[in-house]
């Protein structure tokens, strides 16, 4: 397979898995948030079946550093969000599933983050799988650990993948210039071997048009 055939088939499966509906995948949150911003706890719980029917209510609990105990913070159930802890009033917003009961992704927005915030949080699912015959109950939990800095950080992770992103823009356009100078190579080669291919059939199809040896015209003077 050529590498121009190749490209084709990535740019089509691509295409293909863009345009798939209720496509999921779990992603860990961030864990680290900066004073005075706003940070997204993420939690995404992704069905195994997906052609399978479901319904899911989603709870999240909070236990701040130096507690033992989680506290119930926010709920959300059949679109209705509910913010049940006093500490996060007007602070919480969903940003997960919307205009569905079919929740997988249940993650939330904090705003105007605190020091107080640092602490351990816990997604909860509790979701109901419908068959034709029956129903099932199943429960999923998530922790994230959230730390508060000052200062945004930057981590080792972020650092590599900024790298790989640079190695990997400038492999690209190395290949891409590798191909190119194939690529016109080729087509230069075969501009040659046509010229030479018409030099060699002209002479033969039009004999007139080859070279006649040069005439000596003897003049005698009287």
């Amino acid at each position: 397979m050529s590498a121009r055939h190749f490209l084709f088939l990535c740019v089509l499966c691509a295409l293909y898995v863009s345009l798939c509906s209720g496509a999921c995948a779990e992603v860990d949150s961030d864990t680290q948030a900066v004073a005075g911003q706003n940070f997204k706890l993420g939690c995404i719980s992704c069905k195994m079946r997906g052609e399978v029917e479901a319904s899911a209510t989603v709870d999240w609990y909070f236990r701040a550093k130096g507690e033992t105990d989680f506290a119930h913070i926010y709920s959300y159930d059949d679109e209705s969000p509910t913010i049940i802890d006093e500490r996060f009033k007007e602070r919480v917003n969903w940003t997960g599933s919307r205009k569905t009961n079919d929740l997988q992704d249940a993650s939330i927005y904090l705003l105007n983050v605190t020091f107080n915030d640092s602490g351990v949080y816990r997604c909860f699912f509790s979701r109901t799988l419908s068959y034709q015959y029956y129903e099932y109950q199943t429960t999923v939990s998530k922790l994230v650990h959230l730390t508060v800095v000052a200062k945004a950080t930057r981590g080792v992770a972020s650092i590599v993948s900024e790298v790989m992103m640079y190695v990997s823009i400038i492999g690209l356009q190395l290949w891409l210039l590798v191909e190119m100078v194939y690529c016109y190579r080729k087509i230069a080669a075969a501009g040659d071997e046509a010229l030479r291919a018409s030099a060699s059939v002209l002479p033969s199809a039009f004999p007139e048009c080859r070279p006649q040896p040069s005439l000596s015209v003897a003049l005698n003077l009287p």
